[in-house]
């Protein structure tokens, strides 16, 4: 918490979505919707990838990987952001094995940790909605969720972004966020 301000004067984090190349943000942290390896793969992935260049892969080598619903952060090097938050959302199967426990996790994790290292702005993609199937709708409502409920008690993060691929995405993001 911020010693500067009284408690009862704490601002509470701004939350937008926009229709953007997450890579190309200037914010504190990006959030990487990466595979269990941590090594880059198709998509958002890949994409942070080849935007950070060769020493985001080479510091992920040394991460061991991560498990489904964790974070792990590595600095930002040729990107925009100063550094990345990889997590590992779960693949659909039906809803019922655990999936929405899973991807509210790793909302909630990259949170914790983006406060743990004093960042005050991040932005997120739209995680599992990919080749991981997660039904998008039920993706948005279930992130959504976890970053208010998890924001309740960080005070130090100020923005968070829904980084959007599509203008379908956003506006999925925009109606729940003026609901």
């Amino acid at each position: 918490m911020n010693s500067a301000l009284p408690p009862d004067s704490i601002m509470p984090a701004t939350l937008r979505a926009i229709c953007a190349d997450i890579t190309t943000l200037a914010v504190d942290v990006i959030v990487n919707a990466a595979n269990n390896t941590l090594l880059g793969g198709g998509g958002v992935d890949g994409a942070i990838h080849r935007a950070a260049g060769p020493e985001l892969l080479a510091c992920c080598r040394a991460l061991n990987g991560c498990v489904t619903g964790e974070a792990k952060i590595t600095p930002g090097f040729r990107l925009p952001a100063r550094h990345v938050i990889h997590t590992v959302g779960p693949v659909w199967r039906d809803g019922g094995h655990g999936e929405p426990a899973l991807l509210a996790a790793c909302y909630r994790n990259a949170l914790e940790l983006a406060a743990q290292a004093g960042l005050e702005s991040i932005a997120f993609p739209c995680i599992s909605t990919g080749v991981y199937g997660y039904p998008p709708t039920l993706a948005a409502q279930c992130a959504l969720s976890a970053v208010q409920e998890t924001l309740a008690y960080l005070s130090d993060i100020r923005e968070v972004i829904f980084c959007c691929f599509s203008e379908e995405e956003r506006t999925r993001y925009a109606n729940l966020l003026a609901a």
